[in-house]
């Protein structure tokens, strides 16, 4: 049978709160309980220069590569913009209800991350911490606004993708550091944001089978225009290569980690019901499919060219 009818806003959100009362039930009996400050070596920090007259930063403080200083900042930084976050999805969710209860215990296991982040990167001196302030009130004042923020759906395939996005960063960040104490704190970060992966990806399910076609429009819509929250970070592009080139985050983890398994798990390609528009959708997810390969095939074609001329110098 083939669903026509359009479910507006509102329905969506009644319709799918007893989804989100189970889903966070769940969450909350999966959640571990951790504390930033174990995961911070406090004994290596020091005074640093200013009205308490330490030690200036320098670049030999800490021996963590310089692209892995790069990505932990992109990181932290993304994580910075909480408020504007917590501004958009408790705006479009509402604060009442499971939905209400589910916005603020996300925006507080969100801000844990910023925390321990931040404590981590100042006490073990591995960026510069006065660059770094000023990086943050700068991201900060631009805020951030959700490309899809008044559409339910789209705004869950969006967080969806960009949760485990955000877990397998963390991860590669970790390991790129070369710093077990560094990597074991964003594999606990990361631990969470695949939680909150969980609880996205199977509220949008339910939205497949409520609306089908509404459900694939807004993931194709998502996939096509699909940009980190961090985008916003000046020098965003060029530091986004750089990851890249390292490997913490490239286009073929992107197709083949982020999109693909989400969309496994939805079974897009065997959804019945749609009509038109959802399956002119679905065309046009399969083709960006095809498109990004064909991109991550050539990015690394580059990347290796690149690796072997630097390798012959």
């Amino acid at each position: 049978m083939t669903v026509s009818t359009t479910v507006s806003q509102t329905a969506l959100l009644v319709e799918l709160e007893p989804v989100v009362a189970r889903n966070l039930d769940r969450h909350l009996s999966l959640a571990k309980e951790w504390f930033p400050h174990e995961y911070v070596p406090w004994s290596e920090g020091r005074t640093f220069d200013g009205p308490l007259g330490g030690e200036a930063w320098s670049p030999t403080d800490s021996t963590i590569p310089d692209v892995a200083r790069t990505a932990l900042i992109v990181n932290l930084l993304t994580e910075d913009n909480l408020p504007s976050y917590h501004h958009e999805i408790a705006t479009l969710f509402g604060r009442d209800g499971a939905w209400g209860t589910w916005v603020h215990r996300w925006t507080a296991e969100e801000g844990r991350h910023g925390v321990a982040i931040r404590d981590y990167l100042t006490v073990s001196r591995a960026v510069d911490p006065v660059a770094l302030e000023r990086a943050r009130m700068t991201h900060m004042s631009e805020g951030y606004t959700n490309a899809h923020g008044d559409e339910v759906l789209h705004s869950l395939a969006y967080v969806s993708f960009q949760e485990l996005a955000t877990r397998i960063s963390h991860r590669n960040t970790g390991k790129a550091t070369g710093d077990p104490t560094c990597e074991a704190l964003l594999a606990r970060v990361a631990a969470d944001e695949n939680l909150h992966m969980v609880f996205y990806r199977n509220l949008l399910a339910a939205a497949f089978e409520l609306a089908p076609s509404q459900a694939m429009r807004a993931v194709a819509d998502v996939v096509a225009d699909f940009q980190m929250p961090g985008s916003g970070i000046d020098g965003f592009a060029r530091k986004s290569v750089a990851i890249a080139l390292a490997g913490i985050y490239d286009l073929r983890q992107h197709r083949d980690e982020v999109l693909q398994p989400v969309l496994r798990q939805w079974d897009v390609f065997n959804v019945t019901g749609l009509n038109a528009d959802g399956e002119a959708a679905r065309e046009q997810l399969a083709a960006q499919l095809e498109d990004l390969d064909r991109a991550a095939s050539r990015f690394e074609e580059k990347r290796d060219a690149r690796a072997a001329r630097l390798a012959q110098r």
